[in-house]
């Protein structure tokens, strides 16, 4: 596949197949098992919900975690469906806080594979 738009969006929305396309799979499984593998710590730890907190209580803090999310792609949605209907508890836990900084740096660190993928598809890279 030659066009890095294609390339782009297919990183972004599954970690690490920007670099299964290709043929880079041992690059692919580094990145889709690291990006995958924090998202599902910051799940579990209860990174996925916030409560109370929006736009109003803080915009530039939200619209930095929105961006670091969104980063995520298809983890993204599924952390939007796992959240609504979340359990009461899922704020008292002490991971809470920890869950959120996983899920926002599996989103970053994907941004930064989607332009390895994209810079591979260039030739800017090996």
């Amino acid at each position: 596949m030659d066009n890095p738009l294609v390339i782009g969006i297919i990183a972004w929305f599954f970690p690490g197949a920007g670099h299964f396309v290709q043929k880079r799979a041992r690059r692919g499984i580094i990145v889709s098992a690291s990006v995958w593998l924090m998202f599902v710590i910051g799940v579990v730890s209860g990174g996925a919900y916030y409560p109370g907190f929006d736009f109003k209580d803080g915009t530039l803090l939200y619209l930095l975690n929105v961006f670091a999310t969104f980063g995520n792609g298809l983890g993204d949605l599924l952390a939007f469906f796992l959240t609504l209907e979340p359990s009461k508890d899922v704020a008292g836990r002490a991971t809470f806080e920890y869950g959120g900084r996983f899920l926002e740096v599996a989103g970053l660190l994907n941004y930064l594979a989607v332009i390895d993928a994209v810079d591979i598809c260039l030739g800017r890279k090996k």
